[in-house]
């Protein structure tokens, strides 16, 4: 038996952070499965040459809004924006996100209130801004519809040098799945995908490809991930092939989690000639 159609033709999708990294993986993933696609980030140079990377891929031209997801006022803009251009809404996908703004290795009293808000606010809060004003859009069209959370695999573990970030992604966590039960009645499906180490773009140069190849030999599959590995991911989440698929969120971090070994600082092989010595 076929899997139900990934092809996500006659669909609209609004992706944060689209213009870097993995937002802007997935977005060409989308575009390439027949969505149109508007791509929303703080920094416009980046959001233009994302698009022209997609157009010139897929063929779609992309709908560009410049948007800190930080403002509820420039969440709800995005949204009116999206429906304005295309006539309609169908999927959003809350990939925005940035590190700790103090950085690692500061103790919990060192950082100011404006560090944790900043941290949080990008993370966590621009998730239910922008999630906020797209449910009511999705609720008054009542033709279903999609939001895909992107979490990371820090909030599941210990992470003292980010602790804000892992904190605030644990939250987009939870908001997930609470948010699943708030609009199954809607037919509205929300869904996580919870990335590992995962290189946001080719390495620089031979130093920072050997510094990669070195920092994936302590994850399972012995390597990093690359941005382009999400793509299909968001696809099937998007589509009716995950029509039974709610309030869940899907790990994709080469085993790093299921080995335990990621944040541990040893090599799985150097683990097992010392349990043999």
């Amino acid at each position: 038996m076929a899997l139900p159609s990934t092809r996500l033709d006659g669909k609209v999708a609004i992706i944060t952070g689209g213009g870097r990294g993995l937002g802007k993986a997935m977005a060409t993933s989308l575009a390439e499965a027949g969505a149109e696609v508007c791509l929303a980030a703080r920094t416009e140079h980046q959001l233009r040459a994302a698009a022209d990377e997609i157009r010139d891929i897929s063929g779609k031209e992309a709908l560009l809004v410049p948007t800190d997801i930080r403002d509820s006022a420039q969440c709800q803009a995005l949204i009116d924006r999206t429906v304005a251009h295309f006539g309609r809404l169908d999927i959003l996908m809350n990939n925005a996100g940035i590190g700790d703004r103090r950085g690692g290795g500061h103790r919990i009293w060192d950082w100011t209130d404006e560090d944790w808000r900043d941290t949080i606010d990008v993370n966590l809060s621009g998730t239910f801004y922008c999630s906020r004003a797209a449910a009511k859009v999705l609720t008054e069209q009542n033709q279903g519809g999609v939001i895909v959370n992107v979490a990371s695999g820090t909030a599941l573990r210990s992470s003292p040098q980010s602790f804000g970030y892992a904190t605030a992604k644990g939250g987009v966590i939870s908001f997930t799945k609470s948010l699943s039960g708030l609009l199954i009645g809607y037919g509205i499906r929300v869904n996580g995908i919870v990335p590992g180490f995962v290189s946001q773009a080719p390495a620089r140069d031979e130093e920072d490809a050997q510094r990669r190849h070195e920092r994936g030999q302590f994850i399972t599959a012995r390597r990093l991930g690359e941005a382009w590995e999400l793509g299909p991911l968001a696809v099937y989440l998007c589509s009716d092939a995950s029509s039974y698929m709610t309030g869940e969120c899907f790990i994709i971090d080469g085993g790093g989690l299921a080995g335990g070994i990621a944040p541990t600082g040893y090599r799985p092989d150097a683990a097992e000639q010392g349990a043999r010595a």
